[in-house]
């Protein structure tokens, strides 16, 4: 006759971890970690699709705005919501207030191949303006405007969260900084603009707009792009 030995040790300790918590559940599979990641980026997109929804509402209701009257769509922003680069332009011009959505065109055409000479695709990365409807006549826009949303456009920023951002033409530069010299004397150089606690790196370039009126300044956004890819790659960020 064969005696059964019984494991006294495994019983105890089964039961003492129901007594601590009763909820336990022992399984054989590994813990798929995966669904818990992709989990949590999809309610950090819908966070941010919230926020953006919000603060879109927020310029909309702005009230005695000649910009705002003056135009057929607002143009909040456009690509990847979740990037580590936002890019933010000057204003819209005719076809982006047509559309609603920010660098149609030539405009559009000539900023996508500036991006794809440092191997980024345009809708890898987030695109936005320091104003959001267009001027009359595409006008530049007055400080008074330029101050007036840049309330808005910080918050977009740090709704965002970007890594780098990449702020193109003087009005721009005005929104983001506050610096409001000429942009050649800005250019080129990495500066920092804290907001809510965060630090951001800030590229400041010419806008392709004004590139396609001077041409011959293409040769200092090339420089630039180039100081772009090196900070890219010094942060390791994937694009």
């Amino acid at each position: 006759m064969t005696k059964k030995v019984i494991n006294q040790k495994g019983k105890f300790d089964e039961e003492l971890i129901n007594t601590i918590e009763p909820n336990f559940v022992f399984k054989n599979e590994p813990i798929n970690r995966f669904n818990s990641i992709m989990s949590n980026e999809n309610e950090n997109q819908t966070d941010k699709t919230d926020q953006l929804n919000t603060l879109k509402k927020q310029i909309n209701s702005i009230e005695n705005c000649n910009l705002k009257n003056n135009s057929q769509n607002i143009v909040l922003g456009d690509g990847n919501i979740n990037s580590p680069i936002m890019l933010i332009g000057e204003a819209p011009e005719i076809e982006e207030d047509k559309s609603g959505t920010p660098f149609k065109g030539e405009i559009g055409e000539l900023l996508n191949k500036m991006l794809l000479a440092i191997q980024i695709k345009r809708k890898n990365i987030y695109c936005s303006y320091a104003i959001n409807f267009r001027p009359p006549e595409d006008r530049k826009p007055t400080s008074i405007e330029i101050k007036r949303y840049s309330v808005f456009l910080k918050e977009h920023i740090s709704i965002i969260n970007p890594k780098i951002v990449i702020v193109m033409g003087s009005s721009a530069m005005e929104a983001v900084t506050g610096i409001n010299t000429k942009i050649s004397s800005e250019r080129g150089e990495w500066k920092e603009v804290i907001l809510k606690n965060e630090t951001y790196p800030i590229m400041i370039t010419f806008n392709p707009s004004y590139l396609i009126r001077f041409p011959e300044n293409k040769k200092y956004s090339w420089e630039d792009l180039k100081r772009i890819k090196q900070k890219i790659q010094d942060l390791k960020i994937k694009i």
